[in-house]
């Protein structure tokens, strides 16, 4: 087994967390070897119990189908040098990235942009009016691929020929909400579509927080738009803050229910937009175009 299966195949085990994975991971490289998998936990203050359950895991038949099978699908680990540094960085980084696209907008300077499902005409307005002056700068635009803000700002985003970076909650052979399947397949044409879940793997509402932390982790910057007070981009803009990266809000009349997440970020001390100029001044080395 080489060192990439090794990376795919314990990324597939269920019965272990995400960071007791990575944390696998770095014994291994630590240790320059894969061959004796129960000397890599040696160290980790895991229980016998989880001990013996992934060991028995790890010699199942049915993961070394799962791997195989996942293995003829594209996908980067952390030891690539194509994976993002700031993503490397983060509390808990994918193990694996399925992709389907141009991996050479990962070098891109980038902006999340996430907000409300249920986008108002006022959402529609301000997004017609940043997005363009951003995707022309050459920042990627990274989303969820969510109905709303998310699907509209790939749709602006494809239309200017700029650069899209679609994160999903399912396996790339998936797609949710279904009326995003056509947008979905856009993206990985035209852009870089991603996932950390194997094939097959249906949408789940687990899913989408996890989701959200690889948004987060890949952009420089985050940017709102429409939010409520319990809206699930507010979960993408603070674990953006988590890793120490610039989040700016868009202001929204007081007295609408989709302007009280954006407007309670200005008032905690995100940075209120108001043009795009203003959010790529929030994008470090926003002019950087890669080779």
């Amino acid at each position: 087994m080489c060192l990439r299966e090794f990376i795919l195949r314990l990324s597939l085990c269920h019965c272990l967390s995400r960071r007791m994975k990575y944390r696998i991971l770095m014994a291994a490289v630590q240790q320059k070897q894969i061959s004796n998998v129960s000397r890599l936990t040696d160290h980790l203050n895991m229980t016998f119990t989880k001990r013996m359950q992934w060991l028995d895991e790890w010699a199942s038949q049915g993961l070394y189908h799962l791997t195989e099978q996942n293995l003829q699908m594209p996908f980067i680990t952390p030891l690539d040098a194509v994976y993002p540094r700031q993503l490397r960085e983060i509390y808990d980084p994918p193990l694996v990235l399925y992709y389907q696209g141009d991996l050479r907008l990962l070098q891109y300077p980038s902006l999340a942009v996430v907000g409300a499902r249920n986008i108002s005409k006022y959402g529609e307005r301000v997004i017609n009016q940043l997005l363009p002056g951003i995707s022309s700068s050459q920042a990627a635009i990274v989303s969820g691929l969510a109905k709303g803000v998310d699907g509209l700002a790939h749709q602006i985003t494809l239309l200017d020929g700029g650069a899209a970076i679609g994160v999903i909650g399912t396996g790339l052979n998936g797609s949710y909400p279904r009326c995003n399947a056509s947008l979905q397949q856009q993206v990985a044409q035209h852009g870089l579509l991603l996932t950390e879940y194997p094939l097959g793997t249906p949408p789940c509402s687990a899913n989408f927080p996890e989701r959200n932390r690889i948004i987060a982790g890949l952009c420089h910057a985050c940017l709102v738009i429409e939010a409520s007070r319990r809206s699930g981009s507010l979960i993408t803009a603070n674990l953006a803050l988590q890793d120490n990266r610039n989040v700016c809000a868009v202001p929204g009349p007081i007295d609408s229910p989709m302007s009280i997440g954006t407007n309670e970020l200005i008032a905690a001390g995100a940075k209120p937009i108001l043009s795009s100029q203003d959010v790529l001044e929030e994008i470090p080395d926003w002019t950087f175009l890669p080779n």
